[in-house]
């Protein structure tokens, strides 16, 4: 234990001497909070070493911010007392291309004593992570990151409000080439400085709102996919300040338009071969693989606390939207919340499922975590799926949805608050304090907001991811 000790110490000292060689003067250290929210404390590049030894201090009380920066409260954490440990992971620190002098790290949080933090997603996620290992599986994970781009408002660059101008600099089409001609220079950089970053995009197109985008990164293990979507936004958000933009990754950038989804993809393997190319088998899936989905597509009521945790989530969740509102599956189904993606027929590795509901207000590593835990949940109950669903379940008229079997998913944050709640395999699996600290903080919310127009949470919410 000492002689690993040693040697992090001394790695981390030559990661130190690297950066500074490099010009980087910073560290950003980040967590995500359970309203979704990057927080971030940052050390000189010279302390690096220290606070992959000793940790950096910050306070518990963070798992209870809500996305307005109020603190509410849960059985254990909430107040001023107490005191964590950030601990950077080395293996993740990148140098930030379009942030001169910086570099960044996602963090794990212990408490002074050097136990594990209970409430600390990203170890959270690991944990998952690594029971699905257990089990004989291997998950790849990856997120597709919408958002929208304005041009930052003269004066106060964080100016917000109702009556807040939206200045689109792009005024093409949907998926049209006219914006990809009106911002090339904008997406080239966003493009580049990824690459530099070390991380793959697969694609990036325009979207369907007024100013939106999309951009698809190859996938990894869940931890890793979980650091990169924080990667990627904070690279968007940073490409887009240098060129006098602004991007929003909320669900609902204005109330009634199309909002910024955060899709997550996922496949399965055991020893290196895909269960989702499995000869003679129904959709092609192994029988762990369709009891994992299965799992997950049960659990998706109360996974959409988890995903889709803002009041301003429900606003994007309309039928008809391509957002998945309906508790079905599909294959190539883009209304289905959970979608199987078949894959070229040549590619002997390809075939993923897709979990449509979930935006960028989420905290990746919850989303990852709990995704797996209710998976994992479906392997163990033989969980079987039910037949696939074609079409848009939205045009159907009532009977006959209720004669397929198709309920709507939760219509309100108050309503998926409610499903996690009562949901023993992620109680079991978040432990009783992450569990609680994010019900806390889903009630808070749904409180603040309760009495708000729909405008007005948009307006409220736009500039928060």
């Amino acid at each position: 234990m000492g002689s690993r000790a040693a040697e992090q110490r001394q790695e981390a000292r030559q990661l130190a001497a690297r950066l500074s060689a490099e010009g980087v003067r910073n560290v950003a250290l980040t967590w995500v909070d359970n309203a979704g929210i990057a927080r971030v404390k940052t050390v000189p590049a010279e302390r690096l070493a220290a606070a992959a030894e000793r940790g950096v201090g910050m306070s518990p009380v963070f798992d209870v911010f809500t996305s307005d920066d109020a603190i509410t409260a849960s059985d254990h954490l909430g107040g001023p007392d107490g005191d964590l440990r950030l601990f950077p992971d080395l293996e993740r620190v990148t140098t930030l291309a379009a942030q001169p002098g910086w570099a960044w790290a996602p963090a794990d949080r212990y408490d002074q004593l050097g136990l594990p933090h209970p409430a600390c997603q990203r170890q959270f996620a690991r944990r998952m992570t690594e029971r699905a290992a257990a089990a004989g599986l291997e998950l790849r994970m990856g997120f597709e990151t919408e958002w929208v781009v304005t041009r930052a408002p003269a004066g106060h660059p964080a100016a917000t409000g109702a009556d807040e101008p939206l200045d689109y600099p792009c005024t093409g089409p949907a998926y049209g080439m006219t914006r990809v001609v009106e911002l090339s220079d904008y997406l080239r950089d966003v493009t580049e400085a990824l690459s530099v970053q070390g991380i793959d995009v697969l694609q990036l197109h325009p979207e369907y709102a007024p100013g939106q985008f999309e951009v698809t990164t190859a996938p990894g293990d869940p931890v890793r996919a979980a650091d990169d979507v924080v990667l990627v936004r904070e690279t968007i958000r940073a490409v887009s300040v240098r060129h006098g933009l602004r991007a929003s990754f909320a669900p609902s950038v204005v109330a009634g338009q199309v909002g910024n989804g955060c899709h997550l993809h996922l496949s399965l393997y055991r020893d290196g071969m895909s269960l989702h190319r499995t000869p003679d088998a129904q959709w092609g899936l192994a029988p762990d693989a369709s009891a994992f989905l299965g799992g997950i597509l049960g659990a998706l009521p109360a996974l959409l606390a988890l995903g889709c945790p803002s009041p301003a989530s429900y606003l994007r969740l309309q039928p008809s939207h391509w957002a998945g509102v309906y508790q079905c599956w599909g294959v190539e189904n883009r209304e289905a919340a959970l979608r199987l993606i078949t894959g070229a027929p040549d590619d002997p590795d390809g075939g993923h499922a897709e979990v449509k509901t979930f935006d960028a207000a989420a905290n990746p590593y919850l989303a990852v975590g709990a995704v797996i835990a209710a998976g994992l949940h479906g392997i163990e109950s033989a969980t079987r799926l039910p037949e696939p669903q074609t079409g848009d379940p939205g045009v159907l008229g009532v009977r006959e949805r209720a004669r397929r079997g198709i309920v709507r998913l939760p219509a309100t944050l108050t309503e998926a608050a409610d499903r996690l709640e009562k949901s023993a395999p992620l109680y079991e699996a978040m432990g009783e304090v992450l569990h609680g600290a994010v019900l806390a903080v889903r009630r808070a919310e749904e409180a603040h907001f309760a009495e708000s127009e729909d405008d007005a949470i948009a307006a409220a919410t736009r500039w928060r991811w």
